[in-house]
């Protein structure tokens, strides 16, 4: 790619070059995920916190406390949803917030940005694999009875992401789509099996107090 110096912008320090279509031609992206894929992903990408973190929450501030943040926090995310579909929309870039960051506050502001990002999917893979080892060693232990240490579940897990990815767009998306199937029906279930269990126990509380009421009625 040959460039002149005509052919360069400098903006807050960084330097822009342009380029000619050949360039973009051969980093052209391909389409591998459909609606599907799409709604695994975001799927897949989220409802871990159903299995972790939302225990601790409920641990700390209780069914009420838990459901007051969890309003607010539907509230924040459909603004951004909303909010990334319509930048999304007027600038179809494939850096996602690191192009909106750029193009609002300029190069230093999409740089803080990615750097943050960065941060957001290290931190986000090291959750995961920490909560997905435990949730696999309880199984093992389980059926058969054998514990690993956590660092094993760790190599383990990082391995198998990492040859999910390496493996092709189409293979991590079919991935992501049977995982969140799967989640979504443990959910179902036990949030099924809870609805059950908490009706009977309310009326069995019932039927015992009014029994206990009668017979206090006939001691008399």
């Amino acid at each position: 790619m040959s460039t002149s110096s005509s052919s360069r912008k400098k903006v807050a320090g960084a330097t822009y070059t342009t380029t000619d279509a050949a360039y973009f031609e051969k980093r052209t992206l391909k389409r591998s995920a459909g609606v599907w894929g799409l709604w695994g992903l975001a799927v897949a990408a989220v409802i871990s916190g159903d299995f972790s973190g939302w225990n601790f929450g409920i641990g700390f501030a209780g069914f009420g406390g838990m459901l007051i943040a969890f309003v607010i926090l539907v509230v924040m995310y459909y603004g951004l949803t909303f909010s990334i579909g319509e930048m999304a929309a007027a600038m179809p870039h494939t850096g996602g917030a690191y192009s909106f960051a750029r193009s609002a506050m300029g190069p230093w502001g999409g740089l803080a940005t990615g750097l943050a990002e960065t941060i957001e999917y290290v931190a986000t893979t090291a959750v995961v694999v920490y909560f997905s080892g435990q949730y696999a060693d309880s199984a093992l232990e389980l059926l058969t009875g054998v514990s690993l240490p956590a660092f094993v579940w760790w190599i383990i897990l990082y391995a198998l992401f990492i040859a999910l990815n390496a493996a092709g767009a189409n293979i991590s998306f079919g991935f992501a789509i049977v995982v969140s199937i799967i989640s979504i029906g443990i959910i179902v279930v036990f949030g099924a099996v809870l609805l059950v269990v908490g009706v009977g126990l309310y009326f069995l509380a019932r039927w015992a107090r009014r029994r206990g009421e009668r017979a206090q009625t006939a001691s008399r």
